[in-house]
């Protein structure tokens, strides 16, 4: 079969029933997928059109990708627009229709707390779906609510959209300009092009705290708003945190602000989850942890004890069963997983 006709296979084998939302990348379409035994899947179809001027990298990431806390990609196939000359990229993945951000509004909506074993359950799917991401050297640079999907049932956490993700080189720059405004770390602010992975992390802790508060921890209405929010709560940094961040970055005049404590902005956190989030939402980029260094932190042990189940009563998703990518760290592996689990 030539590759175009394997590509007319694929897209006969889809079938679109409706659109599910629109954003600057593209499309995204709900349908099912057939596969080669002929089981029609529900599935999420991303039409992506294909800009010759810049380089899509979604579909080379996400063939690298195989991680039950990223989403699962089924196929993919090229189809032209009105023009000939338009050529989309459609991407058929897992439907997983409810977001982070859509399950966090309805527990602020109704006046609820998220509660806390569901706060750890997404954080750790989370981090560990990071960590797959990050041993490769890929940064997904827009982690956000909008971009974490939850099963309803089985609270499933997968990660989806990494149209903005990259394989960071050491030698090679990168545009600072990335990353959704409320969750971006504060050396894009600062203009570095020679960030690490670390600013996943600082969005991460930004989520994680917006899934306690229900709204997000900084929300500037612009740029330079957005550094005053992190002001407010982390004070102004020091000349090592500001060369930390970004070791070109001239001398900068910080407005003052009156700084809030943590407890303030979290009224409902216990010390225990302040001490975590202050980990994960630091200055410094070398001070945060790694995502599987952050899934020891002892916020996690509600999860980990055995017999922990969800506030419905059904168990809890599968935390520990392990990739080969994951399994190069065995010696975190081996603290991280509690010991009822290991015998």
């Amino acid at each position: 079969m030539s590759s175009k006709d394997a590509n007319e296979d694929k897209k006969n084998r889809t079938t679109i029933s409706k659109s599910l939302g629109k954003g600057s990348f593209g499309t995204v379409f709900q349908g099912t997928y057939t596969d080669l035994s002929n089981n029609e899947i529900p599935a999420a179809i991303k039409k992506v059109y294909q800009d010759k001027r810049y380089k899509n990298r979604e579909l080379e990431i996400m063939l690298k990708l195989k991680h039950q806390n990223i989403i699962d990609l089924y196929h993919h196939y090229l189809t032209t627009g009105e023009k000939e000359d338009d050529v989309y990229l459609n991407l058929v993945m897992e439907l997983i229709p409810d977001t982070g951000y859509k399950v966090t509004k309805t527990y602020a909506k109704t006046g609820q707390i998220m509660p806390s074993i569901l706060v750890k359950l997404y954080s750790y799917q989370l981090l560990r779906g990071i960590s797959q991401m990050h041993i490769m050297d890929i940064c997904h640079r827009d982690i956000k609510p909008q971009n974490l999907l939850i099963d309803a049932n089985t609270h499933k956490l997968v990660i989806c959209d990494l149209g903005s993700a990259k394989q960071l080189i050491r030698s090679e720059p990168n545009v600072a300009y990335i990353c959704s405004r409320y969750y971006r770390a504060p050396e894009l602010i600062f203009g570095s092009s020679g960030y690490t992975t670390a600013i996943d992390i600082w969005s991460i802790g930004c989520v994680i705290a917006e899934f306690i508060r229900g709204r997000p921890l900084f929300a500037g209405e612009n740029g330079i708003d957005q550094l005053v929010e992190i002001l407010r709560l982390l004070g102004t940094p020091t000349r090592v945190q500001m060369k930390d961040m970004n070791p070109f970055f001239e001398g900068y005049k910080f407005p003052h602000v009156k700084v809030k404590s943590w407890n303030q902005v979290l009224e409902h956190a216990d010390e225990l989850t302040i001490s975590f989030l202050k980990r994960l939402v630091c200055y410094s980029p070398q001070s945060r942890p790694s995502a599987l260094e952050a899934l020891l932190d002892p916020f996690f042990d509600e999860i980990k004890v055995q017999g922990a189940v969800l506030p419905d009563g059904n168990n809890l998703p599968p935390l520990f069963n392990w990739t080969k990518e994951e399994l190069q760290n065995r010696e975190l592996i081996e603290k991280i997983e509690p010991r009822w689990h290991k015998k």
